[in-house]
């Protein structure tokens, strides 16, 4: 008798724990999400689909919110990324501030931009970011690189200042130090000026 009330009581807990799970996984891998990306898709539906960017003829050439890399000298340079601007393997280098081998790429990096003591180079150009895919630079970091790129491209220095000034953004309102430049929107841009 007690072998009976036993096995039906486990039953009835093993039966109970199964719906539970049941209800709990259509919950949190059903209804959850669905709710979730429909908030998204009705109140911010350009960054829930991921904030990609088209270009002229309609292919989507990346996203505002993940770095790529540019290295050709009439396109503006992003911060360095730890993880080759992979957005699949985003993160740091995690390599402390005495690390040689951080001291190394920075030296590479200031070399590549001819810096000089007259002419310091802006920390955002030499350091990555915690995810290794910011994809904007400082006002400050872009002015820096204005002069190569408007010498790449055969314009004036003054019209790189004025596209620069036109993409510089403050997206934390008084909470962002200093005015940011989102270096594929401004790249896109300066394509469009065809030089």
């Amino acid at each position: 008798m007690d072998d009976t009330i036993e096995r039906t009581g486990f039953i009835t807990q093993a039966g109970t724990s199964i719906r539970i799970v049941l209800v709990t996984m259509v919950i949190c891998c059903l209804i959850y999400p669905l709710v979730v990306l429909g908030i998204g898709q009705t109140l911010t539906p350009n960054s829930a689909n991921g904030s990609l960017v088209s270009n002229g003829r309609g292919e989507i050439v990346g996203s505002k919110l993940v770095a790529q890399k540019f290295d050709r000298p009439e396109y503006f340079w992003p911060r360095p990324s730890a993880v080759d601007y992979n957005a699949a393997a985003a993160g740091g280098s995690n390599l402390s501030p005495t690390n040689p081998e951080l001291r190394e790429r920075a030296k590479t990096l200031v070399a590549r931009f001819k810096a000089t003591a007259e002419d310091p180079i802006p920390a955002d150009l030499v350091t990555a970011s915690g995810s290794g895919l910011d994809p904007n630079i400082t006002l400050t970091a872009a002015r820096y690189q204005a002069g190569r790129v408007a010498a790449a491209r055969g314009l004036s220095n003054e019209t790189i200042m004025e596209l620069l000034d036109r993409y510089a953004r403050r997206p934390g309102g008084m909470l962002t130090p200093q005015p940011l430049v989102n270096v594929l929107l401004v790249n896109m841009a300066l394509d469009r000026l065809g030089k």
